[in-house]
């Protein structure tokens, strides 16, 4: 008789190089350090929970919110697919809302745990009554709320669990083409999920439109249109460019992230910059005390972050300036390329900024995602 094949129950993983045995019983050595507790069965805190927010929706925003809250109720996925700085978080709201109102359990996933973080406040505004708690590595304690804030590293504790799942930035590592974290989204969510990206691919979109629901918003909530970066050659040195080019912003007083696309490179240019520009800090997914370096930016503290494409996503703040160092670096991809576009002019107070591409020689990458915003930009229609 044939010998079955093993398939893990948990992540799904049925590749026999990732399998293991013990005592002759098989093991996925995919998911094997993901252990740790388990949430209670979920029970709402409190019946009274309502959306509390002081801003108005734009009429688009409105209008999508809707349709996506008509989606759930029909018990239907959704791909939200909205540009950068869209207010895509506003657009499922009203979902959360009915499904808290309606005894359900609600996750919001995202893949890193920086925009977590800063999510956080913005859940505990928005829902003053509902328990909101954020689950990333080494912040684990608290595992039952009504709303669950969380890493896609972190759904593994929560088998078939939620209600209404949302995973926004799908197309952002480590979740795009992970197959133990997909498997961990698919087992954690029991009704219905919202996924949501600004860069979903190709084959995201054709899946949902057979198997769901697609939403497009290819306008900002402000009604200004996206910015369209600025390529600028360096035939001579690249960082002299950078240091000139920054102390434009620095003596605006605007603040600045400088990306940079390897921790390598920005541990080899910072001592540089630090010296002419002090007031400065860089971060990277292995700087031990980056949450407190990006708290100290949001409040002024300090005039700039040389940083990796960790902070591509997520954390916003007024007049944010963009400079992309080594912008022809071969892991600069059309995608990422339009995330760190998409940091600039988010404000509704500062809808305007700069984008900065610094290269030695223009890429199919740089003019792909140049062409990409030109061409939202048209389709919003602004």
């Amino acid at each position: 008789m044939m010998e079955q094949k093993f398939i893990c129950p948990i992540c799904g993983n049925s590749d026999p190089k990732y399998i293991g045995y013990l005592n002759d019983k098989p093991y996925c050595r995919s998911c094997i350090n993901f252990k740790g507790k388990k949430p209670k069965p979920f029970k709402i805190s409190n019946q009274n929970i309502k959306l509390t927010i002081d801003y108005h929706l734009s009429k688009k925003q409105e209008e999508i919110a809707n349709k996506v809250l008509a989606n759930f109720k029909n018990k239907k996925d959704s791909l939200i697919y909205a540009v950068t700085g869209a207010g895509k978080t506003e657009l499922v709201f009203y979902t959360i809302e009915y499904a808290l109102q309606h005894n359900m359990s609600v996750g919001f996933a995202v893949p890193r745990k920086d925009v977590v973080i800063d999510l956080y406040p913005r859940f505990t505004s928005a829902f003053p009554k509902a328990k909101v708690i954020y689950i990333i590595q080494n912040h684990s304690q608290e595992l039952n709320g009504d709303i669950t804030l969380l890493t896609t590293h972190q759904l593994y504790r929560f088998t078939n669990y939620f209600d209404l799942l949302i995973i926004d930035e799908i197309d952002a590592f480590p979740y795009k083409d992970n197959q133990v974290l997909n498997s961990f989204a698919k087992s954690s969510c029991k009704r219905n999920m919202i996924l949501m990206s600004a860069t979903p691919s190709k084959k995201d979109i054709e899946f949902y439109k057979k198997n769901g629901q697609v939403f497009e918003m290819f306008e900002r909530y402000h009604h200004h249109k996206l910015i369209v970066p600025k390529l600028t050659i360096c035939y001579l040195s690249l960082l002299g460019k950078l240091i000139l080019t920054m102390k434009e912003f620095i003596k605006l007083k605007y603040p600045l992230f400088v990306f940079v696309p390897t921790i390598l490179l920005g541990q080899e240019i910072f001592p540089i910059i630090k010296k002419i520009y002090p007031n400065g800090e860089l971060v990277h997914s292995e700087k031990e005390n980056r949450e407190e370096i990006i708290a100290n930016f949001k409040k002024g503290k300090l005039d700039y972050l040389v940083t990796t494409s960790i902070l591509e996503r997520g954390v916003t703040c007024k007049n944010l300036q963009v400079i992309v160092y080594n912008a022809d670096n071969k892991l600069y991809s059309k995608e990422i390329l339009i995330q760190i576009s998409g940091r600039v002019g988010r404000k509704k107070q500062a809808p305007n900024g700069k984008v900065i591409f610094l290269a030695k020689k223009p890429t199919k990458e740089i003019n792909q995602a140049i062409y990409e915003i030109n061409r939202l930009n048209e389709k919003s229609g602004l």
